[in-house]
């Protein structure tokens, strides 16, 4: 058993002449020498080479899209990335479509489509219950009692005499910084408060408008005793729709910056009498 070894061993080591002759002149032209171990080593390198060439080329070029695992979460990464792409697009479009529409109808005298009060008619709105949480009366609690001593009372006599007896809430808690003039055709009065402020109704009354208007946002209004209406444009967000019945003090809607005309967060608050502007100024101790 061990001459065998022995003599695998030494086949191994054993030297061969590799010798390369030109055809016509038999003159050598390249000799070198060579072992079957060292055939073996030279091929073993020679294969541990050529592996890691091809896997540098799977990992560092185009081939690798053959990887299975690779291609699992590139490809799954890329669809997802196109998908929100094709839904950018879309939406895009939509919109440009939306607004050539409106320009189309404006060249022609036509009224204006108000995409944004559309319902979304996969909701059943019939099937909507609201109901009054604990948290939400607490929080109107709190609000409606802040605003008690804000209530003023009218005292310009050059209004109508219906109305001097009137008791109004401030609107918002904030600062006057547009006044009412009907030269510059401003029919009301302009507020900033803090962010997410709660605009209040001015007096009790009825919701007979909520909804969106390109100009100005989302607008409020109510209708009160005595022919008066208060009006409240470019807030962010509305409580109240048509129909609810408010009161003095009562959050309907949050102050925002929505609207063409906006020039940023505030509210704009108008008050009516049988169709004229009133100012605010003369009734409300802002």
């Amino acid at each position: 058993m061990a001459n065998k070894k022995e003599q695998f061993f030494k086949k191994l080591r054993q030297k061969y002449r590799l010798t390369i002759y030109n055809d016509q002149t038999i003159q050598e032209v390249f000799s070198f020498h060579l072992s079957r171990m060292n055939v073996f080593a030279y091929a073993g390198l020679f294969v541990i080479l050529i592996s890691i060439i091809v896997i540098l080329m799977f990992i560092h070029t185009p081939l690798n899209i053959f990887l299975p695992a690779y291609t699992d979460s590139k490809l799954t990464r890329n669809i997802m990335d196109n998908a929100l792409r094709v839904d950018s697009i879309e939406k895009e479009i939509i919109v440009r479509d939306r607004y050539f529409e409106n320009i189309k109808n404006i060249m022609q005298g036509k009224e204006l489509n108000n995409y944004e009060s559309v319902h979304d008619t996969n909701i059943h709105y019939d099937d909507i219950n609201f109901t009054v949480s604990k948290h939400d009366s607490i929080l109107r609690n709190q609000i409606e009692e802040q605003e008690q001593n804000n209530l003023s009372v009218i005292e310009n006599t050059k209004s109508n005499n219906k109305l001097n007896n009137l008791h109004f809430s401030m609107p918002v808690k904030g600062m006057v910084i547009n006044k009412f003039n009907l030269d510059e055709d401003h029919y009301g009065v302009d507020f900033v408060a803090g962010p997410d402020e709660p605009i209040m109704a001015t007096l009790d009354g009825t919701v007979i408008f909520a909804d969106w208007s390109l100009a100005t946002g989302y607008i409020i209004q109510v209708q009160h005793e005595n022919s008066l209406i208060s009006i409240y444009k470019h807030n962010s967000v509305l409580l109240k729709k048509v129909g609810d019945h408010i009161t003095a003090g009562e959050s309907i809607a949050i102050i925002g910056n929505s609207g063409e005309q906006t020039t940023g967060p505030h509210l704009h608050f108008e008050l009516w009498h049988n169709g004229i502007p009133l100012n605010p100024e003369d009734y409300i101790a802002f």
